[in-house]
């Protein structure tokens, strides 16, 4: 937990990706972030079958952490698979969430899901591979099943083709270097089973305002499935970044940082549930 204000639950991507790189100290100014440190993850338990780690499970544990707050509703922000999480939770939880920040996420996995994310990767590919030829990989690891690795290989292959996951990765290396070398990635979590996700039909019955936030660039969650979000849920805000890919709140952070701020404000969660600030560092 970190920052001052009304309470923000920041649930990370992956599954399986230490949470550090979603801290926004930005957004820490205006509110008590409180990020979520994923089963599996980190300090956080593992759970003894690894097939058990499916969306219900972390929506369970979202909720008993949420219940553990003790507090009338929160802001919820989920980014990538946390987005994912995050549209169940609201679906199943409404009374709970004040409000609601999609980010960089999609309604729907599944075989079309991943066939653009390997052809946006593979396009990615061509335009980087004559100044950094290394990326001629990229596609064959972006498939490489990291549940079937141990979780040095999978932080590897994760650290491997993370500047695919920026607008500008190399021409802003200095800035970007020390979080893509810090990153982790726990390989049990990847083993999860369950069908693939799919909320489009439940998207009208999200009832908590709803902000998108989304990276032109975002190879794996980009505009078309924004699009579906943004469509789908009744009055949803929608804000793409033009200079980001996923990683919007380090690519631009000012921008991501008050567009988020400012719906929370108008979206009347400006101040805090108890009515007064909350104040956390840890």
């Amino acid at each position: 937990m970190a920052g001052v204000g009304p309470v923000c639950v920041a649930h990370s991507g992956g599954p399986g990706i230490s949470w550090e790189y979603l801290r926004t100290p930005l957004l820490e100014q205006h509110l008590t972030m409180v990020y979520v440190e994923p089963v599996g993850t980190g300090s956080s338990g593992r759970l003894p079958d690894p097939r058990e780690y499916t969306l219900g499970t972390y929506t369970y544990f979202l909720h008993a952490l949420i219940s553990h707050l003790d507090r009338p509703g929160v802001a919820l922000l989920g980014h990538s698979h946390g987005g994912f999480i995050a549209q169940e939770y609201a679906l199943q939880h409404p009374e709970q969430v004040t409000s609601l920040i999609l980010y960089d996420t999609s309604p729907v996995t599944g075989k079309d899901f991943w066939a653009s994310a390997v052809a946006e990767m593979e396009d990615f590919a061509q335009r980087h591979v004559v100044e950094h030829p290394e990326v001629s990989d990229y596609v064959a690891s972006l498939s490489t099943p990291l549940g079937d690795l141990d979780d040095e290989a999978a932080t590897a292959v994760t650290r491997q083709i993370m500047p695919a996951y920026f607008f500008d990765y190399w021409g802003r290396e200095a800035e970007f270097a020390a979080g893509r070398d810090s990153l982790r990635m726990y390989a049990a979590p990847n083993r999860g089973e369950g069908p693939p996700f799919d909320v489009r039909e439940q998207l009208p019955a999200i009832t908590a305002p709803t902000l998108v936030v989304v990276g032109t660039r975002d190879f794996i969650c980009g505009t078309r499935w924004a699009g579906l979000l943004h469509e789908g849920i009744a009055g949803a805000e929608l804000v793409v970044l033009e200079r980001s890919g996923h990683m919007g709140h380090l690519e631009e952070g000012e921008k991501f940082s008050s567009s988020v701020s400012d719906f929370l404000t108008r979206s009347s969660y400006g101040t805090s549930p108890t009515g007064s600030a909350d104040a956390v560092e840890r």
